[in-house]
């Protein structure tokens, strides 16, 4: 199962730090680093359906689920 959220579609990306003595020289760079998403496996309710969801979302798809709704947002994500 791949790191992405299923409403969001929010992935991994890849950052990477330099520490100050780094800028400063422009020797010993610190290399890339690969930042996830913080994803969540839950159970959503659709009162509409009567259905359970089982999904893995972001914390950020949890609060637009809360502030939408659980069916206007799996609809709108292709979900349902």
């Amino acid at each position: 199962m791949a790191k992405v959220c299923a409403i969001t579609q929010r992935g991994s990306i890849v950052g990477g730090g330099y520490s100050n003595r780094t800028r400063a020289t422009q020797f010993n760079p610190t290399g890339k680093v690969r930042r996830y998403p913080n994803l969540q496996k839950k159970k959503v309710y659709v009162p509409e359906l009567k259905k359970t969801f089982t999904l893995t979302i972001s914390t950020r798809a949890l609060k637009t689920i809360q502030k939408h709704g659980a069916f206007k947002t799996l609809k709108k994500a292709g979900i349902i």
